[in-house]
């Protein structure tokens, strides 16, 4: 494992571990389900031969845990005594993150073959359940590109496409909307059946700072999160760095770099267990590389990497990196952690329960309310089934609302999704630039889904389990009820037709006086070489919404003739340059070089003037602006940190309801910006920003720049039309609420 310019092959993974199931007493490997791609999805369970005979009673010990209300503490006192630490580990959910495959290859023959008593400890007071990837779709897409490119200029490149099926890098920003397979097995097959003490996550980072971080985090926590687990967290990163130490291992860098904000990162930390993260210096995919002392970062978020501080002190100052280095160093920390968890046996199973027990006793407030009576109860629906595949409780009001009391094990994560954020204004230094979050700073699932929720201080009277009413089916669909797409797009790809009202946007299956039949709209999606997540995002939500579609590539616009062929043209976020110029020669073989181009952009403008319709999402907007001549100055380009900084945030606009991109929406909505655009234009717009009181949820600093503006704009083009997103309206698969407004422009 690790040798130079070595890499796997899934099915080799997987037949390695069915392989070490054969020949040990000490492990079972179990297919979860599949991937996005159709490959298996497995998961191995580690421990004594003794323990693993009786899963069944180890795992209703960790039920018996995770929940006060049916565990007296007397009770919980013989379950510590007799249960075991469970470890999550999972490995490599980013595809280009190779090294903790090989690691969980290495680790397991290990664990299983040599007969230590270090070893023994581990076998008899833990159960591992490893998951060698959370992405194997991704093993095998890094795994052909690297074998293709090896040898040449590109061989240690990223990939041409995303390494995941629809999000790429974001797989890993999925852990609370729960919208791909791997996230529901692993959540479905693993959280909720085992609750484990401990979920460890390995990753890899840049090549130039800290060879390996290990926690603990930088601020800001989320205040809903038990500082027991903080506190716990802490105590194992900084044993794993000791362990580290003690090794030999340098280049060990502790509170740095990463936050612990948002709860799309992680699950278990919402669920009485420790995260565990680790961030390895990456190599060029599996070939070597060498840096000079001049190559080292200068600065680094928490601790310079050129200088010795107490959270980093042995910097590693130059060398040659290898993934076999990788390696050694996660095997160190793999074994570190789970040795820690069997030491720590007792406290761990204590303080875990006791978690549970401080989470059920919450008070403030007392619980949420989902009236019956919503504007979309398709996003409605959602919301509350999200919230329960987290194993949120939810109670049926005497009036059918949804009620959801905060006396139960996962108080915390429902009320991470349902109340406003206040990330906190958070500086590099008094007076200084605003501080980057890791991720984004809001995730209030009312706001992005259009839901209305109540907290309430008094008790509110339930009975029995909320249960999801059946999706409405006609003959008149609400252009309000985000399932009513999902009904359209059903009797479209039946054959069926469909009307809808121009004054309100509702949608028929029965021809109706007045309405006005609507033709299926012919999408294409713009997919760039350069792989972009959001177009990933926006192809999930096209086919989970049961949208028509075709992806183009450049040489698809650079044919022509687009109107012939497509309706509407969608270009996802992405800068302006990477849209028209795409890869260079130095950064892809040629045959994922090159943009849109002057070729492209001309058969744009020609679409647009024959009545399609181009809509730009966020940052590409700046390409119709740019290239397309669109009328609108974007008042937040090249404006300084310190004056305008939305990083992920909810912020409030005002909607014209008169306009088609409006049906079905409400006249004032919160919309996701993230570095998003906002415009001066004399153009017609469909939403804009207050004059003040724009922030909903997170952070926002500088809002004077954006008030008053312009957030989305529906402009003429000869008989089509240029649609202008300040925002992005897919977010995710959360933003339900805009997600109409995104489908309106597709159809219109």
């Amino acid at each position: 494992m690790g040798e130079d310019k070595t890499v796997l092959d899934w099915d080799k993974v997987v037949g390695y571990f069915q392989l070490l199931a054969k020949s040990s007493d000490k492990i079972k490997v179990e297919e979860l389900g599949k991937t996005a791609d159709n490959r298996p999805f497995i998961a191995a369970t580690i421990a004594d031969a003794e323990t693993l005979k009786h899963l069944d009673r180890y795992i209703a010990i960790q039920q018996r845990l995770a929940d006060p209300r049916k565990t007296t503490p007397a009770e919980a006192e013989r379950f510590v005594a007799e249960g075991k630490t469970v470890v999550l580990l999972t490995c490599s959910i980013h595809a280009t993150e190779i090294g903790s495959t090989h690691t969980a290859v290495e680790y397991a023959y290990k664990l299983l073959t040599e007969d230590t008593p270090h070893n023994r400890a581990i076998l008899k007071d833990t159960i591992l359940l490893l998951v060698p990837s959370l992405n194997p779709d991704g093993v095998d897409i890094v795994t052909r590109w690297y074998r293709k490119t090896l040898g040449t200029p590109y061989e240690g490149s990223n990939p041409p496409e995303l390494y995941h099926k629809y999000v790429g890098h974001d797989n890993n920003r999925d852990w609370y909307i729960f919208s791909q397979p791997e996230t529901r097995l692993t959540v479905s097959k693993l959280h909720n059946v085992w609750h484990p003490e401990i979920v460890y996550d390995v990753h890899q980072q840049g090549p130039n700072a800290s060879r390996i971080f290990v926690p603990p985090w930088l601020d800001p926590m989320e205040p809903n999160i038990d500082p027991i687990l903080m506190q716990e967290m802490n105590m194992f990163g900084t044993s794993v760095a000791a362990d580290l130490t003690a090794a030999g291992k340098t280049g060990v860098a502790i509170h740095a770099i990463y936050d612990f904000w948002t709860p799309s990162r992680h699950y278990q930390a919402f669920h009485g267990g420790l995260r565990l993260l680790t961030e390895s210096a990456s190599a060029n995919i599996a070939s070597p590389i060498t840096l000079a002392v001049d190559d080292i970062a200068r600065t680094a978020l928490g601790y310079n990497p050129r200088e010795r501080s107490w959270n980093y002190l042995e910097p590693w100052m130059g060398g040659t990196w290898r993934l076999r280095d990788i390696i050694d160093y996660q095997l160190v920390a793999f074994d570190s952690v789970m040795y820690n968890a069997a030491i720590h046996r007792d406290e761990l199973l204590r303080n875990f329960y006791k978690v549970a027990q401080r989470q059920t006793a919450r008070s403030e407030p007392w619980g949420f309310v989902v009236s019956a009576m919503q504007r979309d109860p398709g996003a409605t629906r959602k919301m509350l089934e999200t919230l329960r595949f987290g194993q949120v409780e939810i109670g049926r009001g005497a009036d059918g609302s949804a009620v959801i009391p905060m006396h139960q094990p996962y108080s915390g994560w429902a009320k991470s999704l349902l109340e406003r954020q206040h990330y906190p204004e958070d500086r590099l230094y008094p007076g200084g630039p605003p501080k980057r979050p890791y991720d984004v700073t809001a995730q209030t699932l009312p706001l992005l889904m259009g839901v209305d929720v109540k907290a309430v201080s008094a008790p509110v009277p339930f009975s029995g389990e909320w249960q999801a009413p059946a999706a409405k089916t006609g003959p008149v669909l609400a252009a309000s009820d985000t399932d009513s797409w999902m009904a359209a797009n059903r009797a479209w790809a039946q054959g069926r037709s469909v009307w809808r009202d121009s004054v309100t946007g509702d949608f028929s299956l029965e021809a109706r006086a007045g309405w006005r039949e609507l033709r299926r709209p012919r999408i294409a999606l713009y997919q760039p070489w350069m792989a972009n997540m959001d177009e990933g995002w926006t192809r999930w939500l096209l086919e989970n919404f049961g949208f028509a579609y075709k992806s183009v590539r450049n040489a698809d616009l650079q044919a022509g003739g687009l109107r012939d062929k497509f309706d509407c043209i969608v270009f996802a976020d992405q800068q302006a340059g990477g849209i028209e110029n795409g890869y260079s020669a130095r950064q892809m073989p040629a045959e994922y070089t090159g943009g849109v181009g002057a070729k492209g952009l001309d058969a744009l403008k020609e679409f647009a003037s024959a009545g399609g319709t181009l809509v730009f999402l966020n940052g590409a907007t700046d390409y119709a602006i740019s290239r397309l001549g669109i009328a609108a100055k974007n008042v937040t380009a090249r404006v300084d940190p310190n004056e305008f900084y939305s990083p992920g945030s909810l912020l409030n606009v005002r909607v014209d309801t008169r306009s088609p991109l409006a049906y079905g929406v409400p006249a004032e909505i919160a919309v996701w910006s993230e570095h998003s655009p906002a415009w001066e234009t004399e153009l017609p717009t469909v939403a804009k920003y207050p004059e003040a009181g724009l922030l909903a949820s997170g952070w926002l600093v500088g809002e004077k720049v954006i008030a008053g503006r312009v957030a989305l704009v529906d402009a003429s083009v000869g008989k089509g039309h240029v649609v202008l997103f300040g925002m992005r309206p897919q977010y995710r698969a959360q933003s339900y609420l805009t997600f109409k407004m995104f489908f309106n422009a597709l159809v219109e």
